[in-house]
Formats: C-alpha cells, sequence, structure tokens
C-alpha cells in the first residue's frame, strides 16, 4: 500500500486542516469535535443545510460547504459515520432561525446517528427535517443499509436543495425539493478494482485483473455480480438499463446525466462513459439537457464510475443552473 499519508489515526484531521487552508474564504473547520461551516455562518432568516457521513468520498461532503449549496459538512472517520455530538454541533453553528434540513445518506449509522442528532437538536428548539437518499438501483440490502444505498445522488440533491434554501425557501419546501430529486433519481456504478482504507492497508475486498464489480457500493460493498472486464460501451448498457427500468423513464423526459468517478478514474475514460450513456438517452428520446462529468463522490483511490440520471422539470433545472460557490462545484457567481 502506497498513500500520502502520515499516521493513519490521523487521516481526517490533517485533511480537514487542508480543506481550511485552502478553502479559507469559503469555510471555516472546527476540530472538537469536527465539522466544516460555510463562511459566515449561520446566514439569519435562511433554512440550513446540514449532510455528512464517513470520510473517503471527498469531495464529498466538505467539498461542497458554501454558497448555493451545504451549511456544514461533519465528516467521521473513514467509511464510518460520524457520531451524533458534532452533527448536533454543525446543526447548532448553522441555524439561521428557518430551520435546519439533515441530507442523509442511507446507511445505517448514518441514519441513525442523524436521527438521534436531529432529536438532541430539536429538544434545543431547533426545527430539523431530514431527508434520507436512497438513488442506487442496484441492491435493496447491502452490508451497510437497510433498503437501497444513498450514491453519488446525494450531490444533485445538496445542489437543488441548496439552491432552494438561498432563494429563501421555508424549511417544508426545501425538504420537499430535496425529497423531490431524491424521488426522480436513479443511480448505479461499477468497480474495476477495489480501494484501501488508510487504518486497514490493504484492499477491502479483491478483484481479479480480468474481473470487475457490477452494481458495487461506494465503501466497496458487493453489487448485482462480478463479471469478466467488457468494453466501456457494454458496461454502460448493463448500468443504464436498470435505471431507466427503475423510474421508469420515458421518451419525452428530460434529465441531467451524471457521470460520476470512483476516485481512480481518469477523466478520458469518464466522458467516454457519458458519451456511450448519452447516445442510449437519445436513442430512447430521453434529452439531456444538463450534465455533470468527475470525481465528486469517491470511494478512496478505486477504479471505477457510476451513472446517475435525474429527470428534471423546469423548477429543478432553475434551481440546478442557479449560482454556486463552493471548493468542488461552483459556476454563476
Amino acid at each position: 500500500m502506497k498513500k500520502l499519508i502520515n499516521d493513519p489515526k490521523n487521516v481526517v484531521d490533517e485533511a480537514a486542516r487542508g480543506i481550511e487552508a485552502a478553502h479559507g474564504d469559503l469555510v471555516e473547520v472546527f476540530y472538537d469535535p469536527i465539522y466544516i461551516v460555510r463562511k459566515g455562518a449561520p446566514v439569519q432568516g435562511k433554512v440550513a443545510l446540514v449532510s455528512g457521513g464517513g470520510s473517503g468520498h471527498e469531495p464529498l461532503h466538505g467539498g461542497f460547504v458554501g454558497f448555493g449549496m451545504l451549511d456544514a459538512a461533519v465528516p467521521g472517520p473513514v467509511f464510518t459515520s460520524p457520531t451524533p455530538d458534532p452533527i448536533v454541533a454543525a446543526t447548532k453553528a448553522v441555524d439561521g432561525g428557518a430551520g435546519v434540513l439533515h441530507i442523509v445518506k442511507n446507511y445505517t449509522g448514518d441514519v441513525l446517528n442523524f436521527e438521534t442528532a436531529a432529536d438532541l437538536a430539536s429538544a434545543e428548539d431547533i426545527e430539523v427535517r431530514s431527508v434520507i437518499i436512497n438513488d442506487d438501483v442496484a441492491v435493496k440490502d447491502s452490508l451497510y443499509t437497510a433498503g437501497r444505498r444513498g450514491v453519488a445522488g446525494t450531490v444533485l440533491v445538496e445542489k437543488i436543495a441548496g439552491a432552494s434554501a438561498e432563494r429563501l425557501d421555508d424549511l417544508d419546501t426545501v425538504a420537499s425539493i430535496a425529497q423531490r430529486v431524491n424521488d426522480q433519481t436513479r443511480s448505479m456504478g461499477v468497480a474495476l478494482t477495489p480501494c484501501v482504507v488508510p487504518h486497514a492497508g490493504e484492499p477491502s475486498f479483491t478483484l481479479a485483473d480480468d474481473e470487475i464489480e457490477i452494481g458495487i457500493g461506494i465503501h466497496g460493498e458487493p453489487g448485482r455480480e462480478r463479471i469478466k472486464l467488457e468494453p466501456a460501451d457494454a458496461i454502460v448498457d448493463r448500468l443504464l438499463g436498470p435505471i431507466l427500468e427503475d423510474l421508469p423513464f420515458a421518451s419525452g423526459d428530460k434529465v441531467l446525466l451524471f457521470v460520476n468517478g470512483m476516485g481512480g478514474t481518469p477523466q478520458i475514460e469518464l466522458y467516454i462513459v457519458f458519451r456511450r450513456a448519452a447516445e442510449v438517452l437519445k436513442e430512447k428520446g430521453i434529452d439531456v439537457t444538463r450534465s455533470l462529468v468527475g470525481n465528486f463522490v469517491t470511494s478512496l483511490e478505486m477504479q471505477g464510475a457510476s451513472i446517475t440520471v435525474l429527470k428534471l422539470d423546469d423548477e429543478l433545472t432553475e434551481l440546478w443552473d442557479a449560482p454556486v460557490q463552493t471548493a468542488a462545484l461552483r459556476w454563476g457567481r
């Protein structure tokens, strides 16, 4: 194993200090307990958005703290949920009097700890709502979750709900929009190689040189099937078929197509994936009106990709296009 780290026990803390050093104009980082907040928080009269989860998926979530997205992110240990204490601290730090929305990926630890934190914050008269992200169509239950996993669709929820909050929608509206994005989003991924958790020092699973895992989770959880490596177009077809069938998507739909890298995949390969996915959607009469390509929800250095499709309407398109200024996503400002 080769990693650019010092002590494995200090990976999250040192990375957070790096985020603060690089993006001090956008965020402020607290360390006891650890959480990242938008510079100038709280914003009075605005619904605050808080998300988080295990580290190792960067830029999710700390890279999406800032104008038009999250007000706070709570990083847990690598691939491990943060405890309720930092979630409560972050929630209190960004509450501007209009309530707080927790955006939670559907993993058992995340769900339980955010629920506990919401209860504790409510006891201090902070109104908290939650939306559970479960966009992964690959499997219903996995090693870490009951029900579908929350994966790359989380970015779309954070961006669109963040724009809703930025225009000063009330808590009910922001929560409803976040839920709508989740309900209209489907994702599925593939792994070409495993990843290595720093404190473990060895791959989290094994794949032969000629094998890939279809439907992998962002922690290396098993997917639908393990097959021999195929050309990119065949892999895209395997991922996109279940996505389109699940909502289902139909001719005439307008969609956002998001191809996400898992951390170790070159951008050139992600564009090859996007090209094929866009071709298939066009053949089915589905209009790709918005796009996103890059490494946004990663699994350390895993080679692989995921495809996410969001069914758009006029309001969701407007909110996607709204200005955003974070470390990892920025336009229009």
